[in-house]
């Protein structure tokens, strides 16, 4: 009998039992110490728990662990919740506690004895990992600062309840034929990033006052590497049936013969937008309508830091950088405590890793900020802190091929000493495989893992050098890879010397210079690894 492929293996495990129902099987795993079945591994994505890499640290251990995501509905952790965590964290992960550009949280080293306990500890705060990883919506990207910015263009608190509602643990949709990712936002920096999501709403005002959402489909960046697709414009009391239609049109008929072809991006490539496009006709009992396409703001500048009045009297918002997601076990409660003490009560997690406290009487608002900069969590942060981010990496996620959180706090603080008085925002991205979690292709300078030769014959894990990407609306462009090689000591002199060359020409825009850096003959012939 031939072998099953990929593809074929993971349907049939989500046919024989539902991610769902392995939740009975996590907790007689546990109780009774039984082997875990390696099918009900995939199905424990249900629960937002993923097969962790063995620490090289300690190579003798033969525990299995896990990672465990958690759901953040509307990127939002209240005191109590945090302060769970924190004791999830210190008690079951050896303190790690990281965001993701999902504005999730995740643990690692979990082991699946301690999940009963976990689960338990998170319901009693009203925060769950069902739905947070598996062949399902995934957490719906939004806004940090909705309703509380006074430039927002539209508060889509209301819609994104809509929308986790419908989508939360339903069982309709247990079996999608891969990962689908939904995002709203009514702000106006379109921090959201809908350039990426498998469907995406943006408000958009228009001459009349009439507000509007931008309408897009077929995003991604895993092996659908393509921006979204716009498709018309809804009323804000359309966005649900919209939702439910693409949702269910990608249900019942996405391609699932192959996994590397199965997002909603490959159904509409297969297709083409015009059917896919009266095919949601038939599911709505409405017409988009076809406004024009809207300008959107460059991605280094989708950001919201700083203090800031908000909408809510007396109060203000205050927006904060961290490195590289890693807020840890000690970080969530030291961050609890502060909050505590200047009578705030909520942050919501971003879309870059970072969180803004969304409640500050703004008496206090000053004092928070200066506390929270004692933990290295800046309001105003350097210009390469500020936009950069970093996935989990070779240490624990099990297809990283190189490290990236750690290499990435180097290149940042490298980078702050090396150039004190930069001006201007550098979106940066450390990813520790060829994969796109930490959006490589997408930032100024991106550094995607990847196995080479050094110039001894040995196989070392270093990076692929990426330049020039950016989101923004239909002038969204991917980074472009070099034929270069970086080994892992080499990174921050690498950015260094394109820094230096950026500083040394005339141009006034880093992206602008990356762009003409890459189409011009001078590019042939210069040496990143040397300064000039």
């Amino acid at each position: 009998m031939a072998k099953e492929s990929k593809g074929q293996r993971i349907a049939r495990i989500k046919e024989e039992k539902s991610g769902l129902d392995v939740l009975e099987n996590i907790y007689e795993y546990a109780i009774y110490s039984k082997a875990v079945d390696p099918e009900d591994i995939d199905r424990f994505k249900w629960y937002g728990l993923y097969l962790q890499n063995k620490d090289p640290l300690t190579p003798d251990d033969e525990t299995q662990y896990f990672m465990s995501r958690i759901k953040l509905v509307k990127g939002s952790i209240n005191i109590d919740q945090m302060r769970a965590l924190a004791g999830i964290s210190k008690d079951f992960a050896k303190g790690t506690a990281t965001f993701t550009t999902r504005s999730d949280l995740q643990f690692h080293n979990i082991r699946v004895r301690d999940l009963p306990e976990i689960f338990f500890r998170l319901n009693q705060v009203g925060l769950t990992t069902v739905y947070a990883a598996g062949d399902v919506p995934r957490n719906i990207a939004t806004c940090p600062v909705a309703g509380v910015d006074k430039s927002e263009i539209y508060d889509v608190s209301e819609i994104a309840t809509e929308l986790y509602d419908y989508i939360g643990g339903n069982k309709s949709l247990v079996n999608l034929p891969r990962k689908y990712k939904i995002g709203i936002s009514g702000c106006s920096k379109h921090c959201m990033g809908h350039e990426i999501q498998d469907l995406a709403f943006t408000a958009v005002e228009f001459e009349n006052n009439e507000i509007l959402f931008d309408v897009c489909v077929g995003g991604g960046l895993g092996s659908n590497k393509q921006f979204s697709i716009h498709i018309g414009y809804v009323k804000p009391e359309q966005v649900l049936s919209t939702t439910k239609a693409v949702t269910e049109i990608y249900r019942d008929f996405g391609l699932r013969e192959n996994r590397n072809k199965a997002r909603l991006g490959h159904l509409i490539d297969e297709w083409g937008i015009e059917k896919f496009k009266e095919k949601l006709d038939e599911y709505l009992d409405f017409k988009l309508k076809n406004e024009i396409v809207q300008e959107y703001t460059p991605y280094r500048q989708r950001e919201h830091y700083g203090i800031h009045d908000s909408k809510i009297s007396g109060e203000s918002y205050v927006g904060c950088a961290i490195n590289g997601g890693t807020i840890t076990g000690d970080g969530l409660y030291n961050l609890a405590d502060i909050m505590q003490k200047h009578g705030a009560k909520t942050i919501k997690v971003t879309p870059t890793q970072n969180f803004v406290v969304v409640d500050v009487p703004t008496q206090n608002a000053n004092d928070l900020a200066k506390d929270l900069s004692l933990l290295e969590m800046d309001a105003n942060p350097n210009p390469f802190k500020a936009r950069s981010i970093s996935c989990t990496g070779a240490k624990f996620c099990k297809y990283g091929i190189s490290e990236t959180k750690n290499v990435a706090i180097d290149l940042i603080n490298y980078l702050n000493k090396k150039f004190p008085d930069f001006n201007e925002t550098v979106s940066i991205s450390l990813n520790g495989c060829p994969n796109s979690c930490s959006l490589p292709y997408l930032v100024d300078i991106g550094l995607a893992g990847k196995k080479f030769k050094d110039e001894n014959g040995e196989t070392i894990a270093g990076f692929d050098l990426v330049l020039g990407g950016n989101l923004e609306g239909n002038k969204s462009v991917f980074g472009e890879k070099m034929k270069l090689k970086i080994k892992p000591n080499e990174v921050n002199e690498v950015v260094e010397n394109i820094l230096i060359k950026y500083l040394e020409s005339s141009k006034k825009q880093l992206n602008l210079f990356l762009k003409d850096l890459l189409h011009s003959d001078e590019f042939a012939t210069y040496d990143f690894k040397n300064k000039k």
